[in-house]
């Protein structure tokens, strides 16, 4: 970590519909901070208060489970913000923040950012609105955990992370391609179980991976699989 160069956040979407006076008050309040790629930007139960903004870069907010493995949250991206769950009910923080890229932070006091709710419902309608996207991203994860084996519970991960591709019609992909661990992370399994989920989706033709993007060949046939009823197994994949 470094002391950065003060920027602007004229690109946070949280301060989009600030008058550009008010958007330079925050600034001049901020704290700018540089991590390298891998730098530990906060720890789970850090008492620090302050909410980030990602000017640059990237961040991926985990937890660990007591056996080690690492449970992927959410990735932020330019324009993103976090911490703030802690700023509003004054507990420690709930999961730790890794810098995933060199990025640059800037970072409010929960004080600062309480004013900012307060003198501006505009803002915190739009923390609302993240925190309700919040609750309906674990619900799903919560039911998923449930009732799905984790082979399908990759199935579910590689559905969300497919977009269009714009280059054919009726064609999907998922890129950049996170990582066997990311997806794991995300799916609360293994990366082993990960890797074999891949390899078999490769060999029966669902998906074909080139370089850093992952093709849905039939994505019809994805989401037939993961709706399709699980015999009886005590396959560890299914665990």
């Amino acid at each position: 970590m470094s002391n950065g160069d003060s920027g602007n956040l004229e690109h946070i979407d949280l301060l989009a519909d600030l008058p550009p006076e008010a958007r330079l008050g925050v600034e001049r309040r901020c704290r700018w901070r540089h991590y390298a790629r891998g730098e530990h930007v906060l720890e789970r139960d850090n008492e620090n208060r302050d909410v980030f903004f990602v000017v640059s870069g990237a961040v991926r907010i985990v937890n660990h489970s007591l056996s080690g493995r690492e449970i992927a949250y959410a990735n932020v991206r330019p324009g993103g913000y976090f911490g703030e769950l802690s700023a509003i009910d004054g507990l420690p923080r709930s999961a730790t923040v890794v810098a995933t890229e060199d990025c640059l932070l800037a970072s409010i006091s929960s004080g600062v950012f309480l004013e900012l709710l307060e003198g501006n419902p505009g803002v915190g309608l739009k923390v609302l609105q993240r925190l309700t996207q919040v609750i309906r991203t674990c619900d799903d994860r919560i039911m998923d955990l449930s009732t799905l084996r984790a082979f399908k519970r990759v199935y579910v991960e590689l559905l969300r992370l497919a977009r269009p591709d714009p280059t054919a019609a009726d064609a999907w992909l998922v890129r950049p391609m996170p990582t066997q661990t990311e997806i794991a992370g995300r799916a609360g399994t293994a990366r082993e179980t990960v890797a074999r989920v891949l390899g078999d989706l490769a060999h029966d033709g669902i998906v074909e991976r080139k370089g850093r993007t992952l093709h849905l060949l039939y994505k019809q046939e994805l989401e037939r699989l993961v709706s399709a009823v699980d015999p009886d197994s005590d396959d560890e994949a299914a665990r």
